[in-house]
């Protein structure tokens, strides 16, 4: 008897085992399948076009699955949903290339015409795109120095016996660059993601030699100039009731440990007034950092799932909203591994994103907006919550589909928030679209030397985010306010610094402003 306990004990241990092993395998495989993907497959999260007569593959369960009255519901939500999709989508003009460029006219005379025997019938003109490349120049300014004629007169008022024009205040005090260059050195960096040292490459070929040292002894104080209207940025949109949040990664230069650090950077949107900053705090991503930095907010927080969020649940006046991308990444993660059910997820998702499409292409109003969903969006998400609950008992939990149901559904209640207010998105891509020149930076500069240097890079590129999400052109916007704000600065002049944040800035400037980036 002995011997076969041990046997049974064994034959037991090994099916263990052998469970384990398998679900090793399954997760193994699982990776292979999703690095497969990143390095072959399709990289686009969007599904192929919606065939309204397509065979729902979970049809035959569905009735006994869910109760008949939400299915119900579901099924004249998605065919509402599918007549709105095979609706013609809005024509959209022809983009004029060539709008708003300056136009030179070079007439070609024929040779040799005698005028007194032909006289001009008409023309032809035939236009061609040129490119002038950007130069430098020196700008001299002379003020006239003027003296009383007669010595012995005493001047009139308050004039002196000599009399100058007040030097114009410049962006840098005693500094040789003008607005335009510091404007130039700027964008070239933040916006185009060239490091001073391939700028200083640009300037020998257009006849300058500027040492790296002088061109970074300019970028410090410019900053300082911007800090102001950075920090005012920032009370303007926490004083808004709907923002954006993300996070995204700076590497900075840890002199210590001889190497670069990954930090953090967190970008706050105001959705309604088109307002962006970037916020940098040594780096840090944790909650107390989310904490501090919201702690004034009251309204809509919409986010992803990350935890620093979770703290906010509790706060009075705000309402945490989630994000319907980061869900559909989940599901989209989990299709080589199990793709019938992912895509019907996935398929699920689809429907939402139409019934957003179409509001925003019949440009409805907020009122409508939330009435066109409580109609089509609710029924759609109560059942996917549904299928989630009875689905997630029969996959792995540690699978990739596991972990995208978990993940969906312990943020479901915020994902659902979208449904009360019809100004709210239905996920968090203008924050990530905010965060995407960082990336793009990221990869050309690589790094910041310290931590002033990476709050130095949340300044300008706040207040560049903040041109792009109100359509200002920054070139125009950052010229002027670089000039005009050592006005705004100058001690005993009482002029609100909020004037030169791009959206206002826009009302005042419509022409100009309403050059695209």
């Amino acid at each position: 008897m002995t011997q076969i306990e041990a046997l049974e004990q064994l034959v037991k241990t090994q099916k263990e085992q052998n469970k384990a092993l398998q679900q090793t395998i399954k997760e193994l495989s699982s990776q292979v399948a999703w690095l497969n993907r990143q390095l072959f497959g399709r990289k686009s999260e969007k599904l192929a076009h919606l065939d309204p007569n397509q065979l729902n593959l979970f049809e035959e369960n569905s009735l006994s699955q869910q109760d008949e009255e939400l299915e119900e519901k579901k099924e004249a939500a998605k065919q509402e949903i599918a007549k709105m999709a095979r609706e013609k989508k809005k024509e959209r003009s022809n983009r004029k290339l060539l709008k708003d460029l300056p136009v030179i006219e070079v007439i070609i005379e024929p040779e040799d015409v005698d005028l007194t025997l032909y006289k001009r019938m008409s023309e032809e003109r035939t236009r061609t795109l040129e490119f002038e490349p950007g130069k430098l120049y020196v700008k001299e300014i002379v003020r006239p120095k003027y003296g009383l004629k007669d010595n012995t007169l005493l001047p009139e008022g308050k004039n002196s016996s000599v009399l100058i024009a007040p030097l114009p205040l410049l962006p840098i005090y005693k500094g040789l660059p003008g607005a335009s260059l510091l404007t130039e050195i700027l964008l070239q960096k933040y916006t185009y993601h060239l490091p001073f040292y391939r700028q200083l490459q640009a300037f020998r070929h257009l006849g300058l030699k500027i040492p790296e040292s002088t061109l970074n002894g300019w970028f410090k104080p410019v900053c300082e100039l911007l800090y102001p209207l950075y920090e005012k940025l920032k009370q303007q949109v926490l004083a808004t009731d709907y923002i954006q949040v993300d996070e995204t990664v700076l590497p900075v230069i840890n002199k210590e440990n001889h190497r670069a650090c990954k930090e953090y950077l967190w970008v706050v949107r105001s959705v309604m007034k088109k307002l962006v900053f970037f916020h940098y705090d040594k780096g840090s991503r944790s909650g107390q950092t989310a904490k501090d930095l919201l702690s004034s907010f009251t309204g809509y927080l919409q986010s992803d799932g990350y935890s620093a969020y979770n703290q906010f649940e509790e706060k009075f006046g705000v309402h945490l909203v989630g994000c319907m991308a980061h869900i559909r990444r989940y599901f989209e993660n989990a299709l080589e591994e199990n793709k019938s059910l992912a895509e019907h997820a996935l398929t699920e998702i689809q429907q939402l994103y139409i019934i957003e499409r179409k509001a925003d292409e019949k440009e409805l109003s907020p009122e409508e907006t939330a009435a066109l969903r409580q109609k089509l969006a609710t029924p759609i998400l109560d059942a996917l919550e549904k299928w989630m609950e009875q689905t997630y008992p029969k996959v792995l939990p540690k699978s990739r589909l596991g972990k995208a149901i978990a993940y969906a559904y312990s943020i479901w209640p915020r994902m659902k928030a979208y449904l009360k207010d019809g100004r709210l998105r239905i996920d968090n891509n203008l924050a990530e679209n905010a965060v995407r020149p960082i990336a793009l930076s990221r990869k050309n500069f690589l790094f910041c030397g310290n931590h002033e240097a990476a709050k130095n890079t949340a300044v300008i590129c706040s207040l560049l985010a903040s041109c792009k999400a109100a359509d200002v052109n920054p070139r125009v916007w950052l010229k002027d306010i670089l000039s005009k704000l050592p006005y705004y600065l100058k001690p005993g002049v009482k002029k609100e610094i909020a004037e030169l944040l791009p959206n206002q800035w826009k009302e005042r400037n419509s022409n100009d402003a309403l050059m695209n980036i």
